[in-house]
């Protein structure tokens, strides 16, 4: 009874093959079959055309350019042209044996060789070998060779005089990414057509097409954030909406459905992000990352959106909201448009920089977060950063350069402890002051400052402030673990321009005395020190004669903040040896 029960069960159900049949890919079934279906290759394809028209193919073409943009595509159509029943002719009919057989990839006479796995010498000589053999039915043999660049140096040699001297009926079709890697000699056989990378609008024009032929719907922000995914490849474009087809479960593709397919944030979710960021939030930020990372959203993804956010303000900057088309939120565009208004070209593109140091990073690094971590810090800081290109154009423009908001405190050495480091020499940089409204008192006016003069307030903080407000004096008393802040503030530049910003917030007048604590030695040395030590007057006239300390001092509008003991100190000579005397 069980066995006649199994015996039903299979007569019902069907063999695996009969029920799925075999599944062709978009990017295969939605193939160029024509020269004018090249999307984005318009003018490769009229050159082409009008070389068969004219009669002026040659023997070699060699089609260049990045990855999925028509170049294999480009030479199954010329070879349909050349071989075609009704050619030669620049519009294949695409109806005959022959046509039909070139376009899957199964034409006798038409070879297609991949260059990776037919590198070496042997199989050079096998297709010199077979040149000298006529075609079965076409007018000519081709060779498609595809990534060319991968063959060895000895098969590019044997390559040569084929190349240059074929028979009449052959004709070679080379497809590359990277024609930096062929030698000049067989460039020079070649003609050289470079494809470029398809336009974001053509791509989602092209996507939209095939999702109606199809028989389903797409709502635009899909189709174009996969166009832009693509990065100009049509057949990436054409594979991740294959793989969209299989992963929805209605008749229409979401914009969602994109987003959770790759492991994406939505075009408008990352605003908070970009919003902390401009902030100046790293708290907001970091939390915002956070929220990300636990709904599973991928880092890579995340980057990827955030380098793209720059890169559009960065062209809004240069050339306006319309340059970066139609086919963003409406609340993306505006925040777009007043981030780039507000920001100046040169911190956005730092802020490019940030992006991409992180994703090259991202690459090679064990703490993915960690690293995305960093850069958003980065960035939420970014305006107190100077890179040391800018610092070196600052120097050779003769401009005055911006410090760092924090200044790091050196603590004090004893006396009797000398650095092994022969020179060591810090430098203020100028900073213009900024101007406000009066009326504030001290403590406001002296927090204002914080941020209008934040490397002279940072050191002055070290002190202990006491403020008389009769007298309108206010005196800065270090301890003796702050020599360094108190050498710093206690110069005649850094009181007046404090006292001038008080005086322009406060619409007073204020004075500012710089002390140390009881029982600290306050005098330098005036003379030569203890053992013919120069004093530190000594040694800073004798810096002014170095001529990259000097250069330093002038462009930066610097001064010397600090000298290690031991600069400028002159080495003393050993004593020549003494001879022994021969015995």
């Amino acid at each position: 009874m069980a066995k006649k029960k199994s015996e039903a069960a299979l007569e019902k159900t069907p063999p695996a093959a009969e029920a799925t049949p075999n599944y062709t890919v978009v990017a295969r079934r939605y193939r160029p079959k024509q020269f004018s279906s090249l999307i984005g290759q318009e003018s490769v394809g009229q050159a082409l055309a009008n070389a068969i028209k004219t009669n002026r193919v040659a023997h070699a073409y060699l089609f260049t350019g990045a990855r999925g943009v028509g170049k294999t595509s480009a030479a199954r159509i010329l070879a349909k042209c050349l071989n075609c029943e009704k050619g030669p002719t620049p519009t294949p009919c695409d109806e005959c044996d022959i046509c039909r057989s070139i376009s899957s990839g199964e034409d006798i006479d038409v070879l297609e060789i991949d260059g990776a796995s037919n590198r070496g010498i042997d199989e050079i000589r096998a297709i010199r070998q077979n040149v000298q053999t006529r075609p079965s039915r076409g007018r000519f043999k081709i060779y498609i060779i595809d990534e060319i660049h991968m063959l060895s140096v000895q098969a590019f040699n044997a390559l040569l005089k084929t190349l240059e001297e074929p028979p009449a009926h052959v004709k070679f079709i080379f497809a590359t990414t990277e024609v930096q890697k062929i030698p000049i000699t067989i460039l020079s056989r070649c003609q050289r057509f470079d494809f470029g990378i398809i336009t974001t609008a053509k791509i989602a024009a092209c996507l939209t097409e095939v999702v109606k032929a199809e028989g389903m719907q797409a709502e635009p922000e899909a189709i174009q954030f996969i166009a832009r995914r693509a990065a100009g490849s049509m057949r990436d474009a054409q594979s991740l909406l294959d793989q969209l087809l299989s992963y929805a479960q209605s008749k229409t593709l979401t914009a969602q459905q994109v987003y959770d397919l790759l492991g994406t944030a939505g075009e408008e979710r990352i605003l908070p992000l970009v919003e902390a960021i401009f902030s100046k939030d790293p708290t907001a930020a970091l939390k915002t990352l956070s929220t990300f990372t636990e709904e599973g959203t991928l880092l890579t993804e995340l980057l990827d959106q955030l380098i793209e956010f720059w890169r559009q303000m960065m062209i809004v900057n240069c050339g306006g909201l319309e340059a970066v088309g139609d086919f963003l939120p409406d609340r993306t565009r505006e925040m777009l448009s007043r981030h780039a208004k507000a920001s100046p070209i040169d911190a956005i593109l730092a802020g490019l920089d940030v992006l991409t140091s992180a994703k090259a990073k991202l690459r090679n690094t064990n703490y993915p977060q960690l690293t995305l971590e960093m850069a958003l810090v980065r960035l939420c800081r970014l305006e107190e950063l100077i890179s040391v290109g800018q610092l070196t154009q600052m120097l050779q423009s003769g401009e005055v350069a911006p410090r760092p908001a924090t200044a790091p405190s050196t603590p004090a050495l004893p006396a009797d402890k000398k650095k092994t480091l022969s020179e060591s020499v810090s430098f203020q940089l100028g900073e213009p002051s900024k101007n406000g409204s009066g009326g504030l008192s001290v403590e406001q006016a002296w927090n204002l400052l914080l941020n209008n003069l934040p490397m002279l307030m940072a050191n002055m903080n070290k002190a202990q402030r006491k403020i008389s407000p009769a007298a309108h004096r206010i005196d800065l008393i270090f301890p003796l673990t702050s020599l360094s802040n108190y050498d710093y503030c206690n110069s005649p530049n850094s009181l007046e321009r404090v006292e001038r910003e008080l005086q322009t917030h406060t619409g007073e007048k204020w004075s500012i005395r710089v002390e140390l604590e009881a029982g600290a030695r306050v005098e330098m040395p005036t003379g030569n020190g203890p053992g013919g030590t120069p004093s530190r007057q000594a040694r800073e006239e004798r810096l002014k004669t170095i001529p990259l300390t000097n250069r330093i001092i002038e462009k930066l509008n610097a001064r010397v903040l600090q000298m290690d003991q031991g600069f400028g100190e002159e080495l003393t000579p050993a004593p020549p040896e003494v001879p022994v005397e021969e015995i």
